[in-house]
């Protein structure tokens, strides 16, 4: 079974990128550290979104980064090696997992304990968890969960589990206290004036812990 290696998991959206291409920026991200990168453009055709994921897999690969595709296995399928992160909603992670095959990465993210309690019996490879702080990219998902929240599941869940939601250094480390495995940013690092020192400290304050 195919392991998440990097605490360090940055979620795209290039419309928060303060007018950057998403590409030059990842490739500028990769120069300071190697985290996952799950490639969310949820508003691209599924024939755009293969062509941007043959860029940024271009780049991630240089540095043997894991690269995941928001929920569409047909994209992922497309390309050499690239695992999924389904949404809470998708199909089921047993699904999933037989259309993907036992190599691949393949993670979801889900807005509770026993959401992500049922991930790990399905066969996922890792839980996104959250919002566990106030963000607005997921006021849609309700009420921030809060840190205990994210260490009962920590508690209950062998699979690594990664915090997302209104990430900042000294959360990122808060969150790895509590148990996590690591965090999910986006515009923490892809609206940053300095991306590289941003990515540095954030993979700093989750490496405090082994």
């Amino acid at each position: 079974m195919p392991q998440l290696e990097s605490r360090l998991f940055l979620v795209t959206d290039r419309h928060q990128t303060n007018g950057r291409s998403l590409v030059p920026l990842l490739q500028r991200v990769l120069t300071a550290a190697a985290p996952a990168v799950q490639l969310r453009e949820r508003d691209l055709s599924a024939r755009e979104l293969v062509t941007l994921a043959r860029e940024v897999q271009a780049v991630t690969a240089s540095r043997r980064s894991h690269l995941l595709i928001n929920d569409r296995i047909d994209v992922a399928l497309a390309l050499e090696g690239v695992g999924v992160n389904l949404r809470s909603n998708s199909l089921p992670v047993s699904v999933a997992r037989q259309l993907l095959g036992a190599r691949r990465l393949l993670g979801i993210s889900v807005h509770a304990v026993e959401e992500a309690v049922q991930a790990e019996l399905q066969g996922a490879d890792y839980v996104i968890l959250g919002p566990i702080y106030e963000t607005p990219s997921k006021q849609m998902f309700g009420p921030p969960l809060g840190i205990h929240t994210l260490e009962k599941a920590c508690r209950l869940v062998r699979i690594p589990i990664i915090g997302i939601g209104g990430v900042t250094v000294a959360r990122a480390r808060e969150m790895r206290c509590a148990g996590a495995f690591g965090v999910a940013v986006i515009t923490a690092i892809l609206g940053a004036a300095d991306v590289e020192s941003a990515t540095r400290e954030l993979l700093d304050a989750v490496m405090l812990l082994p």
